[in-house]
């Protein structure tokens, strides 16, 4: 098994109400619940998974919907701002007109390294683009009725980190994870990763005067990159600390394991591992039908479930 960074694992964001976000990527976006389960750390708030029928890496948006309790995020500097799925070519005209029929706030379609995107609005203001790939993508698709396989998202294309500097973090990219530059347009600079053919990329963007930006309600709270199991997690936890810097112990997340540090460009970076998965508590058939609890907290659940948000 090389030790390689195989892309884009994860992308972890903040949202406010439960079912709003659950309603808008369910019905609107047509991905997949996959795993609906609670914050470690707070039991009384949701964790969403959504993602293709697998759960497969590369595809999983994760979110926790703090409610009213959380303020309205802003974009600038030392985050993750803009999250990059793909679509296929001549879905864009279904998407403009999906988001006209749901009253979705989005851009006019532009380009970008030759890629012709959508920018799109969730209901608490997170960033999202769904971009045609100069590469066909062939990864399967989830598909409902109202997003059909043609139209349907293939998972992450990219994620974008703006920056005041970014030669730190374009180290992290470069030397530990394996990344090389692709192209360059004014202060955009693409990163891209050949051991895998999707959820490859991470776009840096340079902004010396722009302030710093605040992680709440419609923001990104970290992103994930992927390793093929725990051996080669450990590999790059020792690569992180030769490095330099300070990385978390092994954490057990029930469907992978992870590992945390922030770059130097301020980003909180996760290393997780594609085992054991999602289907470890539900069969794929039945991945997000049911509330799946950490074992601390099954105990509690009848309180847990009473506080909890009703989706439907």
């Amino acid at each position: 098994m090389e030790n390689t960074i195989n892309g884009i694992h994860h992308i972890t964001a903040i949202a406010g109400d439960a079912k709003r976000n659950y309603d808008f990527y369910t019905r609107v976006m047509g991905l997949r619940m996959v795993k609906k389960t609670v914050n470690f750390d707070d039991p009384n708030t949701y964790h969403f998974y959504y993602g293709d029928k697998n759960g497969t890496p590369g595809t999983i948006l994760t979110f926790f919907p703090w409610g009213g309790q959380i303020p309205a995020g802003r974009r600038g500097s030392r985050q993750a701002t803009e999250i990059g799925y793909s679509v296929p070519e001549g879905s864009l005209d279904f998407w403009l007109k999906r988001m006209d029929a749901n009253r979705v706030t989005y851009n006019k379609v532009a380009e970008k390294f030759g890629e012709q995107y959508l920018t799109v609005l969730d209901p608490h203001g997170l960033k999202l683009e769904l971009t045609v790939a100069k590469k066909t993508d062939n990864r399967t698709p989830w598909e409902t009725d109202e997003v059909p396989f043609e139209f349907a998202t293939r998972g992450f294309h990219n994620i974008t980190i703006t920056s005041n500097a970014i030669e730190a973090t374009a180290k992290i990219l470069t030397e530990i994870f394996g990344y090389k530059l692709l192209e360059q347009h004014v202060n955009r600079y693409r990163y891209v990763t050949d051991a895998v053919e999707n959820a490859n990329i991470v776009d840096l963007v340079e902004v010396p005067g722009e302030r710093a930006g605040h992680v709440a309600g419609g923001s990104v709270h970290h992103v994930a990159f992927r390793v093929a199991n725990e051996d080669v997690l450990m590999y790059f936890r020792k690569k992180v600390i030769e490095a330099g810097h300070q990385i978390t112990e092994k954490i057990d997340r029930n469907y992978f394991y992870s590992l945390y540090f922030r770059e130097p460009g301020g980003v909180l970076f996760e290393i997780a591992s594609d085992n054991p998965g999602f289907a470890v508590d539900e069969t794929v058939e039945n991945l997000g039908s049911g509330l799946m609890l950490p074992a601390q907290y099954e105990a509690h659940r009848t309180q847990i479930e009473q506080v909890l948000p009703k989706l439907n």
